[in-house]
């Protein structure tokens, strides 16, 4: 089944549900994981100090959820001005065959414009992309 998932992160709290659902999906299958958050470069160029901190508290999230329970994993801090790119491309670049990622479920107008990460993921993907909402 799936061998190596890749697992993207913005510290938000239903990010943290969707690695918590990730890791134990990775248990089950015997799979590995990698992490990944990513910063705009303009944000790594306003205060470098303070978003290298924020990936690495973002990102320790899913090396402690893996590490207890016993999941193979690494991380990624990335950094593109197109999320959802660097997300297609490091699962790529890593040979990962799936992604597993949060959503907040909007519909409607709503998803169209304020047009997420996950949704730009989904539609760009050649990868599966298991959706947690």
């Amino acid at each position: 089944m799936y061998k190596h998932i890749l697992i993207p992160t913005d510290g938000s709290q239903l990010a943290a549900e969707g690695i918590s659902r990730a890791i134990a999906l990775a248990k089950a299958l015997s799979a590995e994981v990698t992490g990944i958050t990513v910063t705009a470069p303009s944000q790594v160029f306003a205060d470098t100090k303070r978003t290298t901190a924020m990936a690495e508290k973002y990102l320790g999230q899913i090396k402690d959820a893996a590490a207890a329970a016993g999941v193979r994993c690494r991380v990624i801090h990335a950094e593109h001005e197109r999320p959802y790119q660097a997300i297609i491309d490091t699962a790529k670049k890593n040979s990962c065959d799936l992604i597993v990622m949060a959503s907040h479920g909007r519909r409607g107008v709503s998803a169209l414009v304020l047009g997420s990460e996950t949704v730009k993921v989904l539609t760009h993907s050649s990868l599966p992309v298991l959706v947690y909402r």
